[in-house]
Order: structure tokens, then C-alpha cells, then sequence
């Protein structure tokens, strides 16, 4: 601070006790010329560095570095510049809205150079790590950085203004509260996605059950994007869904693919109660063996579940490597075993009912009593 001001007061000191017009004029044209010079310096500077950045191994300069830094230094000569012609025409009035414009300014590259380091964190940070929700909270911090940085920036230039700023900070406290209210299940959709991005109950890519799917239609789908209000699930009709963050923290949520894609499938089977169990088992098991996706290790089980009304009910128990394909493996396993059952001459029972319809014999008919005699 001491060097800027023995720099202003050369470039402001009057010669005498008044300073002569001819010595203003000379010393703010020589000013403007120096700052002109020193911004043509400045863009030849910068545009021999765009032209060799691919020579400078140090770190990666983009077209956005160097318009950044291009930015900001003509927005400090401008300040500079200003501010010596102030003081030379003694107009001290004008130096805190100049101040406070430029702050306001200045927000601007402050926010793109922000962008830039997140983008260059996120490039560097996040692309290593095997969870997405980091992808997510850049995105946030993208999102919000120029909301927080101009809403700064605006305090900072009232408070240069001398413009007293607690009765605004009151009062939007007051509004935020009506807002709130107002908007109560906005700001639930926002604290619950918070929630969801901090917890983690599910990643984009995840496959994970939807209960409020259409009637009729897939009942499961994968996570295409986790919003701060709202998350989008594609299911496997290509139907996308999208749920408030609200409902889903109160819901179970059931995830197929968080640890592993690997997953068991059981499919319910009933034969007849003269079947041959352990013959019905074995072919059972040979048609879970004909589908490749099927794994070997552990082998697929066949276990007798319960004596039905009329079946012996039987579970196969496979597992497949891709969750993606549980719907695949129970119509394989279900169309195939009905086709080897009917070959082999074992039967799928359904229920029945013998209805026996009893006829009591007939009743002579009553005799009626004859009326009496008067």
C-alpha cells in the first residue's frame, strides 16, 4: 500500500501550491498514454503467449486463461487509470461508486477463473475416483459459484457506497422465512437431494427399483441423473422417470448394482404331487445351465419349498453375472421349462375343484288345512 501511494502522489503532487492547468492537462495526458502503452504491452504479451502455450510444460494454458488474464489486467490498468485522474481533478466524491463498480466488475473474472479451477480440480480429482457423487458436487459448486461471488460482490460495493447493509441482510432474512413457508416442498426437494448426494444410497448408473412406474409398465430402471430436486430414472420400457428427491428419502430404495452386478434370481415352480421330484430337479437345473449368462460357480440349486394345494412347489436358485438380465433369465428358464416338462410328460398343475351336486329327494307336498266351518 505504501508503494501504490508514493506512486499516486508522483503522479498527482502539484508543482506549487495550486498546480497550473498546462501541468494538469500534461500530467493526465501522460497518464492516458501510459496506460495505453502498457496495454498494448500487455496484448502483445498475452498474444505471444496463446500463440506458443503448447511450449510451456509447466501447466495447461487454455484460450480461456489467457482471455481471463487479459480481462482482468485491462480491468486493473482501467482502476489504475481512473483513479490518477481522480486525484488529479480532486474529485474524491467519485472514488467509492468507482470502487463499488468495479468491485461489481471484477466479479466476473473472479467467477471464470473459479469455473476454471473447479474444471481443472474435477478433470484431475474427480476422474480418479469410482464414485460419481464428486461429479455432482462440482456440478453443484458450478452452478452456485456465480450466485455466491455476485451476491458478495454487491454486498462489498454497498458497504463502499456507505450504505448501511444489515437492514437488507434483516430483511431478506424476513423474506427467506416467508419464502420457506411458501415454498416448503422446494426446499425439502433441495434438502433431500443434499442428502442423497452426502448418503449415497445410489450413483448415476445404478439399476434400482422404481414403485411409482406406470401400471403395466417395467418396474425397474437405471439412475441417469440426481438432481438437487428431483431424480431422473430410464427404465428398461426407455420411459423416463422423474421422482421428487423427497419421496425417495422416504421410500426404500432397492438397489441392484451399488456393491456388485452380480445377483441371485429365483424362479417359482410347481410340478405334480406324482412327479419325480428329484428327475424334475435335474431338468430344471439343465435349462438354467443352457443360458450363458448363467453362472457355473456356484452352480444353480433346485430346493423343494412347500407342499402346495395342489403342487409340489420347487425354487430354482440361480446367479447371473448381470443384474441387467434378471428378467431375461426368468422368461429363458420359464418358456424352456415348460417345453422340456411337456416333452418329459411331467405335469404343471393348476388348481382344481370337483364340485359334487347333491338332489334331495322330493317332499310330498303339504296338505292344506280347510278352512273352518262358520
Amino acid at each position: 500500500m505504501p508503494y501504490w501511494n508514493a506512486i499516486l502522489d508522483f503522479f498527482t503532487a502539484p508543482g506549487g501550491k495550486e498546480m497550473p492547468f498546462l501541468i494538469l492537462i500534461y500530467k493526465a495526458g501522460g497518464t492516458l498514454l501510459m496506460t495505453g502503452l502498457c496495454w498494448l504491452i500487455v496484448k502483445k504479451l498475452l498474444s505471444t503467449l496463446e500463440k506458443r502455450r503448447e511450449a510451456v510444460r509447466i501447466f495447461t494454458i487454455t484460450t480461456e486463461m489467457i482471455e481471463l488474464v487479459r480481462k482482468a489486467l485491462f480491468y486493473l490498468l482501467l482502476l489504475v487509470t481512473l483513479n490518477i485522474l481522480i486525484r488529479l481533478l480532486q474529485l474524491k466524491a467519485v472514488e467509492p461508486p468507482l470502487y463499488a463498480i468495479f468491485i461489481i466488475l471484477l466479479a466476473g473474472p473472479v467467477k471464470s477463473a473459479l469455473i476454471i479451477l473447479l474444471s481443472a480440480l474435477e478433470r484431475h480429482l474427480a476422474s480418479r475416483t469410482e464414485t460419481k457423487a464428486d461429479d455432482i458436487l462440482f456440478d453443484l459448486l458450478n452452478k452456485f459459484a456465480g450466485v455466491i461471488l455476485y451476491s458478495i460482490a454487491i454486498v462489498l460495493s454497498l458497504d463502499m457506497l456507505g450504505i448501511n447493509v444489515m437492514p437488507f441482510v434483516a430483511g431478506a432474512g424476513v423474506l427467506g422465512v416467508a419464502v420457506g413457508f411458501a415454498a416448503k416442498d422446494t426446499l425439502s426437494n433441495l434438502i433431500a437431494g443434499i442428502l442423497l448426494i452426502i448418503d449415497r444410497p445410489f450413483e448415476v448408473g445404478d439399476r434400482i427399483e422404481v414403485w411409482s412406474a406406470p401400471t403395466g409398465s417395467a418396474t425397474w430402471g437405471d439412475v441417469i441423473d440426481v438432481g438437487l430436486r428431483a431424480t431422473r430414472i430410464k427404465t428398461t420400457d426407455n420411459i423416463v422417470i422423474i421422482i421428487p428427491n423427497n419421496q425417495i428419502m422416504m421410500r426404500d430404495i432397492v438397489n441392484y448394482t451399488t456393491i456388485t452386478t452380480t445377483i441371485r434370481v429365483r424362479i417359482n415352480i410347481g410340478v405334480g404331487y406324482g412327479t419325480d421330484i428329484e428327475h424334475a430337479k435335474q431338468l430344471i437345473t439343465d435349462v438354467a445351465m443352457e443360458a450363458d449368462w448363467v453362472l457355473r460357480d456356484p452352480a444353480p440349486k433346485v430346493v423343494v419349498r412347500n407342499f402346495g394345494e395342489s403342487s409340489v412347489d420347487l425354487q430354482l436358485r440361480v446367479w447371473i453375472a448381470n443384474a441387467r438380465r434378471r428378467m431375461d433369465t426368468i422368461s429363458h428358464v420359464t418358456d424352456r421349462v415348460h417345453s422340456v416338462f411337456t416333452r418329459e410328460g411331467i405335469e404343471i398343475p393348476y388348481p382344481k375343484r370337483d364340485i359334487q351336486v347333491v338332489t334331495s329327494a322330493a317332499q310330498p307336498p303339504d296338505q292344506r288345512a280347510e278352512p273352518p266351518m262358520n
